[in-house]
């Protein structure tokens, strides 16, 4: 059966200066994760050699020169290059960057070719991986243009109890402004809503969406963006069958514990979600990049330059990561089947075909009177 299959799961070193090699040796520590997956790890066997005895970590591994040497029931590291490395645990450096990038785009290729299923990313330092080859603000947008295909991406951070989608990303808050379009945001809902379906396997999901402005603009008085953009997206949205509510003011829909009452919350920017997402994620977060052929995720930490080289990584995020990008894999296959081959609609059902069915929105007051959405089927996380 497909569902037994063996996964094979990428996942690239990252920064060889960071936490990275720490997080996927003590992820591999316990073995029965090899029971669910295949790993290939993207890198070094000098650099990881290094980090294993530096931070004195018994996990094993075999080293392999391409993708089709990878074996079952061990944790197989491809060697992308061969180059003297200095490592500087807790320091930025050029010589990092390249080999977090060349591990990078060894990947690419060999998910072009169908060599693995899934690819986890451990966290690169933005400024030093920079070169002709990457000149991105990040994976995410890296991973869209090598592999979307045409397909945009959207930044989904998550654990078992929230999603949190991002309308824009790596931009710095002056540009936001000028980016919230309604345009924009009934993109990436759309996005964000065909995930929670296909990725999550929700039936019909439920998105808040965030206010840009303080206290959702107090009615124009403090910005007109939510009345003349994000309203109009929500209700255009409405009319394509998406149930899309708010907007919400962040601070009180967070500290309220509102987003309990959605299936994925929708922010505006960058640190409106990532804040108190990370706030109440701790250490089980994960960065999935969603709307794309490839299944994507990472830990939603970075470098951790201030711990590298002490010992004291948790591997957790980096655990649930392989986790969820097994599950959305599968929740993919599971999803995708059934539609290989539809059967014609019959006349009385093209009536149908709008799908404009829609919940009336629910007052403040009344959202604690209803029922919590239903967490994915096939949830796994810990």
């Amino acid at each position: 059966m497909e569902q037994e299959k063996k996964i094979r799961v990428a996942i690239t070193q990252g920064d060889t200066n960071g936490v990275g090699y720490e997080v996927i040796l003590k992820a591999f520590q316990d073995p029965t994760i090899l029971e669910l997956c295949t790993p290939i790890i993207y890198g070094s066997p000098k650099i990881a050699t290094y980090h294993k005895k530096a931070l004195n970590l018994e996990t094993s591994f075999t080293i392999i020169n391409n993708a089709e040497e990878a074996r079952d029931g061990r944790v197989n590291l491809l060697a992308c290059h061969d180059d003297e490395i200095k490592i500087e645990f807790g320091q930025p450096s050029e010589e990092a960057g390249q080999a977090a990038f060349c591990a990078l785009d060894r990947a690419m290729t060999d998910y072009r070719s169908g060599l693995y299923d899934v690819l986890v990313t451990a966290p690169i330092n933005k400024a030093t991986i920079q070169n002709p080859g990457f000149h991105f603000p990040g994976h995410t947008e890296y991973i869209e243009t090598s592999l979307g295909e045409g397909k945009k991406a959207l930044m989904i951070l998550m654990n078992d109890m929230l999603r949190v989608a991002l309308v824009t990303t790596h931009l710095p808050i002056k540009d936001i402004t000028k980016a919230i379009t309604k345009e924009a945001i009934i993109e990436k809902a759309t996005i964000f809503h065909q995930s929670l379906r296909r990725d999550f396997r929700i039936s019909c999901p439920r998105i808040a969406v965030l206010s840009l402005n303080p206290h959702a603009g107090d009615n124009g008085l403090l910005g007109a963006e939510e009345k003349d953009i994000i309203q109009p997206a929500i209700e255009q949205l409405a009319e394509n069958g998406i149930q899309a509510f708010g907007p919400y003011a962040a601070d009180g829909f967070f500290g309220s514990g509102s987003f309990n009452y959605f299936d994925g919350v929708l922010a505006m920017y960058h640190d409106q979600g990532l804040a108190p997402f990370k706030t109440i994620a701790l250490d089980n977060g994960v960065n999935f990049t969603a709307g794309l052929p490839i299944v994507r995720t990472s830990p939603d930490h970075g470098t951790a330059y201030d711990i590298a080289g002490q010992g004291t990584a948790d591997e957790n995020s980096l655990r649930q990561a392989i986790y969820t990008a097994i599950d959305i894999w599968r929740n993919r296959q599971n999803y995708d089947e059934p539609l290989q081959n539809p059967l014609p609609k019959l006349f009385h059902e093209k009536r149908e075909d709008g799908n404009k069915a829609r919940f009336a929105q629910p007052r403040p007051k009344d959202m604690f009177k209803k029922e919590k959405p239903g967490k994915p089927e096939t949830q796994t996380e810990s």
